[in-house]
């Protein structure tokens, strides 16, 4: 599959341009690295960029551009609830046309920049019938049904492990900070695994029994590479779905993409109390 990039360049490369480029405008080091997903956007828009800057992924040499609905495909480096961060206002997929080293180029580049935490945020379908659209969901655990890894190829010794290890890959204590924000502001925060898809085209009745057997309660198109790479950093991770639509096979009529922004839209005062409560315990 051919890149987006105008020049070919490998992973250092693109995140040593990545890193000129945003060290041109501001000298800020964040602390976390926050990606959000579709719909999920208007959290970084209470990103105080006083002291850092707002770019545009299209400004960052060798950083892949999102066209994805719902992503407005920006860098947000400033402060939220005292922290510095960087939030990536949208992502890129495996549907898109890039590949597992362009997707998790935001991880990489946050990670550059200083940050040693990343919360990540999607939006999904649920498969628990218990569950209702407009759920939160921590994610515990996922399954990597993409069929690629950005840990492919030649590794960086002085990054992380060759063979990394992917048990319990999101952090105990940021977990129960979002558990315990859920508590507080009174509504429900499911628990469970999410199962990343390369899409684009939704699941089949069948795929969707599929997962089920296999142990997800929530499938998506995104995630599961950025936690890897995250992980093989040796970041912190915490990871938040918002339950859009229940992809469940008895469903008679499928959730539009239109549909699901606007649900995962809908939910994010509720992923906002989390996020900032995860930045709080941090």
């Amino acid at each position: 599959m051919r890149s987006r990039y105008d020049a070919p360049m490998d992973v250092q490369q693109r995140v040593d341009a990545g890193l000129a480029a945003v060290r041109a405008v501001t000298d800020l080091r964040p602390e976390v690295a926050i990606i959000l997903g579709s719909g999920l956007g208007p959290l970084a828009d209470q990103v105080d960029v006083s002291g850092g800057a707002a770019l545009p992924f299209a400004t960052l040499t060798g950083f892949p551009v999102s066209t994805a609905p719902g992503h407005a495909g920006r860098l947000m480096l400033g402060a939220l609830e005292g922290r510095r961060v960087a939030v990536f206002q949208g992502r890129v997929h495996a549907y898109e046309g890039y590949n597992a080293q362009e997707i998790v180029m935001p991880v990489r580049l946050a990670h550059a920049l200083g940050a040693k935490s990343l919360i990540v945020t999607n939006a999904c379908g649920g498969l628990d019938p218990a569950w209702s659209a407009g759920d939160l969901m921590l994610i515990t655990d996922f399954i990597n049904f993409i069929g690629a890894s950005p840990l492919a190829g030649p590794n960086d010794p002085a990054l992380g492990e060759r063979f990394p290890v992917m048990f319990d890959p999101f952090d105990a204590p940021l977990q129960e900070a979002a558990r315990r924000a859920a508590r507080g502001g009174d509504f429900v925060l499911r628990e469970g695994v999410y199962i990343g898809v390369s899409g684009p085209a939704y699941n089949t009745r069948a795929e969707l029994h599929a997962w089920r057997v296999l142990g997800a309660d929530a499938v998506g198109m995104s995630t599961v590479l950025e936690v890897m790479a995250a992980r093989h950093l040796g970041q912190r991770v915490l990871g938040l779905s918002v339950i859009t639509d229940m992809a469940v096979p008895e469903r008679f009529e499928h959730t539009t993409e239109q549909q699901v922004i606007a649900a995962a839209m809908k939910a994010g005062s509720r992923l906002e109390t989390l996020v900032r409560a995860a930045l709080r315990e941090l």
